[in-house]
């Protein structure tokens, strides 16, 4: 299956591919097709193509930059096992992190970075070069991508390694200007606090005179 013939089962709606370029308001071309459609055909994609042709599709679809088409090529790769889990699948979710320039798009290829962390969390250290980027949506993904260290309520000490490590790219960051990044700190936080109070609570007690107002309170969100 080539790119376009992808794209062309999509299928399109040109009243509803204008109304999301408002409001997504980035440019780029937009067939109007809705979530569940997408995740149909992705599913159909996944069962049917062998590792090699789903990485091959999905580096495809993000070339041409069509809004569904990333959002499909980012789906193509969110799987928890991935056989062979070499690099390859890994390398091109990295490779599309310069190109990120939209919330929805940028968190759909987090959550396919996401599995692919668990499966090697040596992974990191591409994300701690991240972190210290220039470019703030490489900022977003190191935080995105780290979400499942939020979650266990018994972490294993290098899960509460993986934690400390994140928080202390969290706190390089306490000064930072671009929402976008403040906003996935606070989440990161915010996840933590669920499963961690403490650990949050002496994160915020130290760093949180020097954040944004609205990063401490949506990270205190659920603390009481």
């Amino acid at each position: 299956m080539t790119p376009q013939e992808a794209l062309d089962l999509l299928g399109t709606d040109a009243a509803k591919a204008a109304e999301m370029q408002s409001y997504h308001k980035v440019e780029r071309p937009y067939l109007g097709v809705a979530t569940p459609v997408i995740d149909t055909a992705v599913k159909g994609w996944r069962d049917t193509l062998d590792l090699e042709a789903r990485l091959a599709l999905a580096s495809g679809l993000w070339q041409r930059n069509v809004h569904e088409g990333r959002v499909a090529a980012a789906k193509l790769l969110t799987q928890a096992r991935i056989r062979p889990d070499d690099s390859s699948a890994w390398d091109l979710i990295c490779a599309w992190v310069p190109d990120l320039d939209a919330l929805g798009i940028t968190d759909l290829v987090c959550v396919a970075g996401q599995k692919r962390l668990v499966a090697d969390p040596a992974r990191l250290e591409t994300l701690a070069e991240w972190a210290q980027s220039e470019n703030p949506w490489a900022r977003r993904a190191a935080f995105m991508m780290t979400l499942p260290w939020t979650k266990q309520n018994h972490p294993k000490p290098a899960e509460i390694e993986v934690r400390q490590r994140v928080l202390g790219w969290a706190a390089d960051l306490v000064a930072e200007k671009e929402f976008l990044v403040q906003d996935a700190i606070a989440g990161w936080l915010r996840d933590l606090s669920k499963h961690d109070h403490d650990r949050t609570a002496e994160f915020l007690a130290e760093h949180g005179p020097l954040m944004k107002k609205f990063v401490v309170k949506e990270a205190s969100r659920y603390m009481g």
